[in-house]
């Protein structure tokens, strides 16, 4: 027979509940790949996870997740193909002329514009393709999801939405996947819609240094 408080079994007895709930969110979240980097309103609080958000900062690259895939638009495209002018690296409009500068650029995509400059390293070999693929995701693509220093865009998801981001590696791992994908869709796009060019890889190496490039 419980001698206690008045009221402190009751009190006890939700405490221990709330301590198996919080023992079991923290099994399930483990067990589930946390896909989100950024709090949406229509997406479950589980799959937010704070630590890869922190982790994405430290890169530059928060901003810049929230801007949606290239699309191109081959109307408008053509259109300002045919106002520009090679010889002043200008848009010649109704308006006068326009040109696209690294403040713009800056301002869009807010990548930092100041550090060390981006120089990709184009080396299709094997060994430089699974070298950078191993030391960047922990794993390498099978012989059908790379070609020709590409790598297929749905095993680059897979690798990001597969990492439990249980410890600190799996988290750089998730967030360098992450930066990468944007790299080819976002920030340097090109006409595949399937694949991403490998020659960034060697920059996302060093975690802690990705911060330290010109990305914009």
């Amino acid at each position: 027979m419980w001698q206690g408080v008045p009221g402190q079994e009751k009190m006890l007895t939700g405490l221990g509940k709330a301590k198996r709930r919080l023992r079991l969110s923290a099994v399930q979240a483990k067990s589930q790949a946390i896909r989100n980097l950024l709090p949406r309103k229509l997406d479950p609080l589980d799959t937010f996870n704070e630590v890869a958000a922190a982790a994405l900062a430290l890169t530059g690259f928060q901003h810049v997740s929230r801007v949606d895939k290239m699309r191109g638009h081959s109307a408008l495209l053509s259109a300002l193909v045919e106002r520009w002018r090679p010889e002043t690296h200008t848009f010649h409009l109704s308006v006068g002329e326009v040109t696209v500068t690294l403040e713009d650029v800056s301002y869009i995509l807010n990548l930092p514009i100041n550090g060390e400059a981006v120089m990709s390293i184009s080396d299709n070999s094997h060994q430089f393709l699974v070298e950078n693929y191993i030391a960047c995701f922990g794993r390498e693509p099978c012989s059908q999801d790379h070609m020709l220093g590409k790598v297929n865009i749905a095993w680059v998801r897979r690798c990001r939405d597969i990492e439990p981001c249980d410890t600190q590696e799996s988290v750089e791992w998730y967030v360098r996947a992450h930066i990468f994908y944007l790299l080819g869709t976002v920030v340097f796009p090109d006409k595949s819609i399937t694949s991403l060019n490998s020659k960034f890889l060697p920059l996302l190496r060093d975690f802690y240094q990705i911060l330290g490039y010109s990305w914009g």
